[in-house]
């Protein structure tokens, strides 16, 4: 059996000099602003993961992991993923391939990309190749393009025997 999973999220940038640094999927990347969220605003990670609940019929990252919850704040997202990797396994999937993409003016994601990878695609139980993580711009159009917050967009495949 295979399912097929989607996820999405969105988060702001912080104010210049607040000192959040700016993480994607698992990786502090050089910028001059960080995104605003409860955990670490991981936003790619935080795609990956409806993504992969989506898939397996497992609800959403907000009713596992709430905001309103303490225990999430300033969280590492790999961490959280680690979590719903062993609720997924536990339901007997494992994950085949996954397609992640940041959309955002900045910053760019090529030099990041292969770190990225590495980080992210053992938790998933995947070889880097099975894990592609790239980025779009909106061509300057919406918050995206104005360079208010950056967005993230996540498929996957997962399967069972």
């Amino acid at each position: 059996m295979i399912r097929v999973g989607q996820g999405f999220d969105v988060h702001r940038f912080a104010e210049p000099g607040d000192g959040r640094p700016l993480v994607l999927m698992g990786c502090r990347v050089a910028h001059d602003r960080g995104l605003l969220g409860h955990s670490d605003a991981d936003v790619m990670v935080h795609a990956l993961m409806d993504a992969l609940l989506g898939a397996a019929g497992l609800g959403d990252i907000g009713q596992h992991f709430p905001d309103t919850d303490p225990a999430y704040r300033g969280a590492d997202s790999v961490d959280l993923l680690a979590a719903v990797m062993t609720a997924l396994k536990a339901g007997g999937w494992s994950v085949v391939n996954a397609d992640v993409c940041l959309i955002g003016e900045r910053p760019k994601l090529a030099p990041h990309r292969d770190a990225m990878r590495a980080r992210i695609a053992p938790v998933l139980g995947l070889a880097p190749q099975d894990l592609n993580v790239k980025a779009t711009t909106t061509e300057k159009l919406g918050f995206t393009g104005r360079g208010e917050g950056l967005a993230a967009q996540a498929v996957v495949l997962i399967g069972r025997d």
